[in-house]
């Protein structure tokens, strides 16, 4: 891979050059590339600060030298930390030592001393925040924008405009940052009345540089696309629009990217077929809506609406596998004998004709051997996938894999997009159907590609630190359950020991959230690391090309590798690309799903704001040194600060997580009456007292 050559032949010679370009011819040169292609990736090296000019003439990988590239995260009292990806600990960065920076900047640092220096000062900004959102406000005669980043120390002065705010607005505005560090702002959107919860929902989502519309040329291209499939387009494909296919989503899906099939082998054997919506056959590298892709990363979903990855022409039309009609797709079938293990596969461009959209609830009506009018057309198709899925199952359990039981919030809303109730969403057995279909598809992919040492990309999860495991130990026997000792060597099977040992305990729920948290965080990666929590060596995420971007990637590796493409020149550039969307695909996604969180706690925010007053059986989730945090059955969350606890002098013991006085004891899954106190909507904050 070009960049990794780069780093390493700059990471060995100590090399000055009088100008850049003198940097480029040479390693050009060494490298045996063109210089057009090297002066590219070493541009744009620079600017996303994995190289960085430290002198004249002088390039430094980073991190080196005392240098390195971190998040800036800011404080209201002007000084702020440096989040370094791979340390525990951040750098603290004095106020006058902050170039400028603001709260999210991508920012190289400077250490203080080389030998994990704690205290360091920002020497660039390699990647400043462009947008900022907040509430207008007005000072003297002039207008300001007050963040809604509670990190931002200042408030933000909003120049003259075509665009005119009112007070009390909530705008967006683009930062116009001058070399003194005064920041100003441009209004480049008004969103609406501050004190409205769409309002507020819509600057979450503007906070987190997300959008609903797409560029017109995008819009365009994907108007264009969704047409038909031709005879042409058809050619050289597996047909198999005479199979049995169909689809199981939710009832509120509107794209359809994964289609199953099956049929009996001798044996008691399986043919499985997942088929893929062929989403690279219309989202070519480097086209509009390729772009549109990359920077999004992945859909974004919230309560009442969902922020797609591509446009509705793409994502419900042409690429979505609708029943009736014939689609594009790329097919992993596999034979799988009696007891789960793929013995046979091919992986090929294909076309189908979906025979059903299914909902879970239909096929888990057929599953419990009840009568569905529709599904029931496919029972002999659903029960051997039954039968399948079962064996799946039980290898997950035999491997160690984890199961972690920690209910997703189902919002329940009005017919004008406001939400009326939360809920915990139910999983039946036709969820874990198509879970484990998926994840026999995803394996298959991952070790096919692995084994032959092709470009790809891997969803990976590596194993947890002993430290962390450590800590949870400690945490468990503060409860009073009997662990078994912790291995040298942390198995997925030793941590699903400890799940087991907490099932059925009114801290169950609380308890796992606390295993998840000491676990690594899964990410995308071009090198094939395996899968902690899956007890997979191999696996990748093949399945949802049309809301993901890393699927979409390797389908395009996929179709390069089946028509002999991956050769030469596009090899590398495949090598490259890689390693620049897994990135890309890994940060999209925390991304948008701190987006999706905060947007949830908006809304369980509003759900209780008109219910301050009444009490609620609650279970303690999460002990701090200054109170403790509740949650209630509808997955509400909040805090009961420890000055509202009853008078005693408490201590906090952080390894077992428990508020302990001479008369009162608060750990995790004690159950208590609480009373709600209050519900912010603008800082997202719910706050209970003891009932009693």
């Amino acid at each position: 891979m070009l960049k990794e050559k780069i780093k390493q032949i700059l990471s060995k010679d100590s090399l000055v050059f009088s100008q850049p370009d003198n940097l480029f011819l040479f390693l050009a040169d060494a490298l045996g590339r063109k210089v057009e292609s090297v002066s590219t990736e070493c541009k744009k090296m620079l600017e996303n600060g994995e190289l960085y000019e430290i002198r004249k003439g002088k390039y430094i990988v980073l991190p080196s030298h005392g240098f390195v590239k971190g998040k800036y995260i800011g404080n209201a009292k002007g000084f702020g930390f440096c989040e370094i990806e791979g340390r525990e600990d951040d750098v603290f960065i004095p106020g006058n030592m902050s170039g400028g920076a603001i709260d999210g900047d991508e920012v190289i640092i400077k250490l203080f001393s080389t030998d994990g220096g704690k205290d360091g000062e920002v020497v660039k900004i390699v990647k400043p925040v462009k947008n900022m959102t907040g509430r207008v406000v007005k000072i003297s005669k002039n207008l300001f924008l007050e963040p809604d980043n509670p990190r931002i120390p200042f408030k933000i002065s909003i120049l003259k405009t075509n665009k005119c705010p009112l007070l009390n607005q909530k705008v967006v505005v683009r930062l116009v940052r001058r070399p003194s560090g005064k920041v100003s702002g441009d209004v480049i959107e008004i969103l609406g009345d501050a004190d409205d919860v769409k309002t507020l929902e819509l600057a979450i989502i503007r906070e987190h540089n997300l959008y609903e519309q797409f560029s017109d040329e995008a819009e365009a291209l994907a108007k264009r696309l969704n047409k038909p499939v031709t005879a042409k387009q058809k050619q050289g494909r597996l047909d198999l629009t005479k199979i049995v296919t169909f689809t199981i989503d939710g009832e509120d899906a509107r794209d359809f990217d994964d289609a199953v099939s099956i049929a009996p082998l001798d044996d008691d054997g399986f043919e499985l077929g997942v088929h893929i919506a062929d989403v690279g056959e219309f989202v070519k590298r480097g086209n509009a809506l390729d772009d549109e892709a990359f920077e999004r990363g992945t859909s974004t979903y919230f309560p009442t609406s969902v922020l797609p990855m591509l446009p509705v022409d793409i994502s419900n039309g042409i690429c979505s596998l609708n029943e009736g009609v014939e689609r594009l797709t790329l097919s992993c079938i596999m034979k799988v004998d009696k007891n789960g293990g793929v013995f046979d596969y091919q992986i090929k461009e294909s076309v189908i004709k979906s025979n059903a959209r299914l909902t879970y609830t239909q096929v888990y009506a057929v599953m419990q051997g009840m009568d569905d009018p529709k599904a029931g057309k496919f029972k002999k198709e659903i029960l051997l996938m039954a039968k399948l899925a079962k064996i799946l199952q039980q290898n997950r359990q035999t491997r160690g894999a984890l199961d972690l039981d920690i209910a997703e919030p189902q919002f329940i809303y009005d017919e004008k997009g406001y939400v009326t109730g939360v809920e915990k969403r139910d999983r039946n057995d036709a969820h874990r159907l198509i879970e484990e279909f998926m994840v026999l598809a995803n394996q298959t992919v991952a070790k096919h590609y692995a084994l032959r040492q092709l470009p790809f990309v891997y969803r990976i999860h590596e194993k947890p630190t002993n430290e962390k495991i450590k800590g949870v130990l400690e945490f468990l026997n503060g409860l009073g359950i009997a662990c078994p000792a912790q291995p040298q060597n942390i198995t997925p099977k030793f941590v699903q020991r400890l799940l087991d040992l907490i099932k059925g305990k009114s801290y169950e729920e609380a308890a796992n959230k606390i295993v998840l948290r000491s676990l690594q965080k899964a990410i995308y990666k071009n090198q094939n690391l395996g899968h902690f929590g899956l007890a997979l060596e191999y696996y990748c995420h093949f399945t949802s090309p049309i809301r993901r971007y890393p699927d979409l990637t390797i389908h395009r590796f996929i179709k390069d590798d089946l028509h002999g493409k991956l050769t030469g020149e596009r090899l590398e550039e495949a090598e490259d690309f890689a390693v620049e969307s897994a990135t890309q695909s890994s940060e999209t996604e925390r991304n948008s799903e701190k987006t999706e969180r905060d947007v949830d706690d908006l809304w369980r925010a509003y759900l209780m704001k008109d219910r301050v007053g009444e009490i609620f059986e609650a279970t303690v989730v999460s002990v701090t040194n200054y109170g403790i945090f509740v949650g209630l059955e509808n997955s509400v969350e909040g805090l009961i600060r420890i000055e509202n606890l009853p008078n005693d002098a408490y201590l906090y013991f952080e390894r077992s997580m428990e508020l302990k006085g001479q008369k009162h004891r608060y750990r995790i899954g004690d159950r208590l009456k609480v009373k709600l106190i209050s519900s912010n909507v603008y800082t997202r904050k719910v706050d209970f007292v003891p009932a009693n």
